[in-house]
Order: structure tokens, then sequence, then C-alpha cells
């Protein structure tokens, strides 16, 4: 995967009001620009934007800005990070394990998708890793090599405000133009996943949630795939643009723009899907 701004990319730094050309380095390094609403944050959101034209930005939202041992803020996807509690990068054993299991849950999911979806369904999620992947990711079933981020600012801030206390964090990535339901860049080395183009309807959360899959390109479908990508390069921090803060105890005082509940982020007694993801759960066990 390629760093971002190879050139100048314009941005937020902590003590600027204003966007300013600054590097993605930078931007990892330092800290978080503070916002105080979420009008403020879209308005922001906006000026990056127009300020950026030649990217499609796209958010994550977290509870805590995590770091590598150089400092910067870090963005890997659940497979290739530290076991929780570590900042030990996985070895070959874990990362072999954790392909393992992924290609296991894999096979179950394929067995167990017929009894929700229509044929048309079935032969997609047959034909399609990537899809299966999504499936897997979205429902908490398995570790995989893609990371979660939406097109929604206001998903992005409702999931990183879900979980914190005093400090919430907006990351804003670019990403090259989008084309259809899968864009694949082999200047960046990174395809870009719109899950509402590949997940059936009734996989309801990545729909609700206006979800996306970020991805190395060509894919990493197992461990030895994996030996021939260095762990900076899976770091989808190389992608950052932006990295904005809030307290999200005040954060979301205005009216007009409420907090998403979690019951509408995660539809699950609506969701067909969601049953079946927790069959799986109960017969393949946890991950770690």
């Amino acid at each position: 995967m390629e760093t971002i701004g190879k050139r100048d990319i314009v941005s937020y730094q902590v003590e600027w009001d204003t966007p300013k050309s600054t590097t993605n380095n930078r931007i990892r390094a330092g800290r978080a620009h503070r916002v105080d609403s979420f009008l403020e944050l879209a308005r922001k959101i906006a000026a990056l934007q127009y300020k950026n034209p030649q990217y499609v930005l796209l958010f994550r939202g977290q509870a805590k800005d995590y770091k590598n041992q150089k400092g910067n803020s870090s963005l890997k996807p659940c497979l290739l990070r530290p076991r929780k509690g570590s900042s030990e990068l996985p070895g070959r054993e874990l990362l072999l394990q954790r392909f393992q299991f992924l290609a296991e849950a894999e096979r179950r999911l394929v067995e167990g998708y017929e009894s929700v979806s229509d044929i048309e369904g079935v032969l997609k999620i047959k034909r399609q890793r990537i899809l299966r992947w999504a499936i897997l990711q979205h429902y908490e079933i398995a570790f995989t090599p893609l990371l979660d981020v939406s097109q929604s600012l206001r998903v992005a801030a409702s999931f990183a405000s879900a979980t914190a206390e005093e400090r919430a964090f907006i990351y804003v990535l670019g990403v090259p133009n989008l084309s259809g339901a899968i864009s694949a860049s082999a200047e960046a080395g990174l395809q870009i996943v719109r899950l509402s183009g590949v997940c059936p309807p009734v996989a309801l959360r990545p729909h609700i949630q206006e979800g996306y899959l970020l991805g190395e390109y060509p894919d990493m479908p197992d461990i030895e795939q994996k030996q021939h990508y260095p762990a900076f390069e899976t770091d989808f921090g190389r992608r950052l643009l932006a990295k904005l803060e809030f307290d999200p105890r005040t954060f979301w005082s205005d009216a007009e723009f409420p907090m998403i509940t979690r019951g509408a982020l995660y539809p699950d007694r609506h969701d067909p899907l969601f049953v079946l993801a927790q069959e799986l759960r109960d017969r393949i066990g946890s991950q770690e």
C-alpha cells in the first residue's frame, strides 16, 4: 500500500484553525485536532474534501488512538493487530492460526448461508472471497485482512462515541476514486469494497452502517502471501488524511444532530444474517 500524499496534502493539525499543507507522517505523529460539535466536524470535513479533491474521503471512528512502536497512529485490520493487551505484532505462528481460523469460518459460512438466501446469493458467496470476508468481519465471526470504514461521518462518530469516555477519535482516510462495488488501484496498492454493492439484502448491518472495507491489492488470502508485505505496509495509517478528536459527553448536544443509537447501528432483531452469525460463533468458537 502506498502512502497518501507523495506531494503535500491539506489537513488540520492540532494548532491550526484552518487546513494547511502537511504530510501523512506529520498527521500520524501529531496530536488529533479538536472539534466541539458534530456540526463543526461536518464543516471541517467539508473543507478537507474541497481542499483535497483528488481523494474520496472515508471515515473510521474509535475510542482510542492506537500507536505503533514509532508513536504514529496505526490503523491495522484485526487479523494483523497485536493480541489484546499486547503491543507486539503477531508472529508467523499466530498469523497462521488466524488465517486457518478465517478459512474454516469461510467454509462454515458457505454451508450455513443456503438457509438464509436465494440461489443467486449462495453462488455469489461461493465465488467471492471478499463477500465472505465482509460478512465474517461485520458480524464479528472472524478476523480478516480488511479494515472497516464508513462513508457516513455520523455513523463513524457514533461508533467512536459508543465506548469512549472523555475522548473519541475520527480518522479521515483518502482513497482513490471509487468505481462500482469493488474499486482496485494497482498504483495505490489498495482495494475498496462498497458493502451495499456486494452484500445481499439479508445482511442488514453493512447496509445500515454505509460500510466500506479497505484491503491490500492484490489481496492477502493466506500466510504465504502475507510474507510478501512488511508490517508497516499493511497499516492503513498510510492513508490517513486527518485525525480529529472530540468529547462524546458534549459533542452531541445539538438536538438536530443526534448520535445514532446502538440498536440502529446493529439492527440484530430484524437481521436474518445475525441469527446465522450467532450459530456460526457457537459452532466454531471465539477467535482468541
